[in-house]
């Protein structure tokens, strides 16, 4: 249960933008391999190292009552990390050296001799940069994508804009976690913002990031994209506006229903669009 499965597929849009960033065609065997990896696999062990060592007693991502940890599951991690690495490997060893930093790197957020998560712009900063471009251009590595197509100008734009949406949609996700946060000695961005300060940051990153997305959708030529993307965010503008004038007036709504239900509609709506983007660049 603490490797929280569920909550890794709320990192899928990003996998399915790299996909849909692609000009060239790719292996569909491939991209469910490398879903596999990611999704089944790497974000659980990370997921459940980080449960480890954070032992929350309150809620956290996916779980409203978090079981008590016991020692089998740092040795289950271990066994995820090593399937995840495996299977990797049969996509190709520049895939399975940027998992690995991935593993490595997840594990330093919440590893108690390093713990980037008790600072809060370096750990905003790891994790807006490894869940964001890093996740985007390794599941393009995943597919079989080559250099040209990796470092093209507009390509790493796009990355930047993933980036840019982790960092609007991060904060979100402590904001519910603020007392848990404080009593372990956790200074989270979000704590240090506030709940209010939370909300227009994450307004500022969200919208830093469409009209960047919208800026490379049109040096691409690639407009069609962009009225997708809006067309299926609507709903998650929506659910965002409404829940930020409610806990504007009533702090008590930054709560754990709130972020997850915040989490679920953005997760399914961002995919639609990506997905949507993707069917119509393969055709």
């Amino acid at each position: 249960m603490l490797l929280r499965l569920p909550f890794s597929l709320f990192l899928m849009p990003v996998f399915w933008f790299g996909l849909s960033a692609l000009r060239e065609p790719f292996s569909w065997g491939r991209a469910l391999g490398a879903f596999a990896v990611l999704h089944l696999l790497v974000y659980p062990a990370s997921n459940g190292y980080n449960s480890y060592y954070d032992r929350d007693e309150g809620s956290i991502g996916g779980l409203a009552a978090p079981p008590k940890v016991t020692p089998e599951l740092l040795t289950l991690v271990r066994l995820f990390d090593a399937l995840a690495l495996g299977g990797a490997l049969l996509l190709g060893w520049r895939f399975a050296v940027l998992v690995v930093v991935y593993l490595l790197v997840s594990k330093a957020y919440s590893y108690e001799g390093i713990r980037l998560k008790k600072y809060p712009l370096l750990s905003t900063a790891v994790v807006v940069v490894f869940q964001g471009a890093f996740t985007f251009l390794m599941a393009q590595v995943g597919v079989g994508a080559g250099p040209g197509a990796l470092f093209e100008k507009t390509n790493l734009l796009l990355a930047l804009v993933s980036s840019l949406f982790l960092c609007g949609s991060y904060p979100l996700t402590q904001i519910y976690q603020h007392q848990e946060d404080a009593r372990r000695g956790d200074r989270t961005l979000s704590l240090r913002l506030g709940i209010r300060g939370t909300f227009i940051f994450a307004a500022g990153g969200l919208l830093a990031g469409t009209l960047l997305m919208g800026f490379t959708y049109w040096q691409r030529g690639e407009v069609q994209n962009l009225l997708i993307f809006l067309l299926a965010t609507g709903p998650v503008v929506a659910l965002f506006s409404r829940w930020a004038w409610l806990a504007w007036h009533d702090p008590a709504l930054a709560n754990f229903t709130w972020t997850m239900r915040m989490n679920q509609v953005s997760s399914v709506c961002l995919s639609v669009a990506f997905i949507g983007m993707l069917a119509l660049g393969q055709r």
